[in-house]
């Protein structure tokens, strides 16, 4: 019997194959575990910060880290009297990192907020006249004195408010973003990576009438690729949230507002990089400007930042609590 195929046969073997194909990538895809609700399980022992403490302070210490520039770390590194956030030996510290008033419509009850801000976020005295970004690290490692295994499903939640446009540095683009420092497998064996989420300017005309949005971008894919995500007003509240899965994959949480975050607001799980994560370190966040000299950083201002595992050993757990903005987990016991 003859094998020859005619082009109409070849043409349906085809997109019989690209579909088998297609249909195995979504049943690898649906292989990621159900996400975590960031705010789920336990508080982790003596992270995480609300900003209520009056005397909280931010001692910096200048001149700043700038090693993804020069190689040049310059330490020590800033920290807050609390201890909760440190300056990141990579990029630096913001150049404005202090306690604020909580903007109007924030959680009830808070009287204080977190709000940093760069404008020299490149190397010390000089200009790069590119766009460079300064980090300020959540210290969860040190205080909870390990990192936290991903079967654990470690998670964390805040809100942030987004400042009138008449605020936001003139240039469209990346101006903050929320992230996770993390060790996974990947090409190699113990790789850090950084997934997150970046918050974008977006100016734009309507009807002869200017418009300002902030849009999310989700970092990243299995590939790598940052993908567009919720846009939000400028003098608003949003509620966001990251948290991980024994499996290693990421989960990305947003909303408008400050209401509690819910399994429907997920907007996206991935294991970003294709890698596994195995081990937390820590959040993070980023503030992002023109190293020119004179564009000032949009001001970013943050709230009740908060770390939680959700499936930890019942051994590990020290009494029954519930966490702020999150589930009460049936292990506590």
């Amino acid at each position: 019997m003859s094998l020859r195929l005619n082009r109409r046969q070849f043409g349906l073997g085809t997109l019989a194959l690209g579909g088998s194909l297609l249909a195995g990538q979504a049943r690898g895809a649906s292989r990621i575990m159900k996400p975590v609700v960031p705010g789920t399980g336990i508080p982790v022992a003596r992270c995480g910060d609300d900003f209520e403490d009056e005397e909280w302070t931010f001692y910096p210490q200048h001149p700043k880290s700038s090693w993804n520039i020069d190689d040049n770390i310059r330490a020590p590194g800033g920290l807050t009297k609390n201890y909760q956030w440190v300056e990141a030996a990579k990029r630096g510290q913001p150049d404005v990192v202090r306690r604020v008033p909580t903007p109007p419509g924030g959680l009830e009850g808070s009287k204080g907020s977190m709000a940093i801000q760069s404008l020299y976020s490149g190397i010390p005295g000089t200009r790069t006249n590119q766009q460079q970004q300064d980090d300020l690290l959540h210290n969860g490692e040190q205080l909870a004195g390990r990192a936290l295994p991903v079967t654990w499903s470690p998670n964390c939640v805040c809100r942030v408010f987004i400042v009138p446009h008449t605020r936001w540095e003139e240039r469209n683009g990346a101006s903050f973003g929320y992230r996770l420092g993390l060790v996974g497998w990947g090409k190699k064996n113990n790789e850090e990576y950084w997934p997150g989420m970046f918050f974008h300017m977006e100016r734009g005309l309507k009807d002869n009438e200017r418009t300002y949005a902030i849009r999310a971008w989700i970092r990243a894919d299995e590939h790598g690729r940052d993908l567009p995500s919720l846009t939000f007003e400028p003098e608003s509240w949003m509620t966001m949230g990251m948290s991980c899965t024994p499996d290693g994959a990421c989960h990305f949480f947003l909303k408008a507002g400050i209401e509690d975050l819910e399994e429907k607001d997920c907007v996206g799980s991935y294991f970003c990089y294709n890698y596994r994560a195995h081990s937390w370190q820590c959040f993070f966040y980023n503030v992002i400007n023109m190293d020119d000299g004179r564009s000032v950083g949009t001001p970013w201002i943050i709230d009740d930042a908060m770390l939680y595992c959700a499936t930890p050993p019942v051994a590990s757990i020290r009494g029954p609590q519930t966490a702020t903005g999150g589930q009460q987990p049936t292990t506590q016991r």
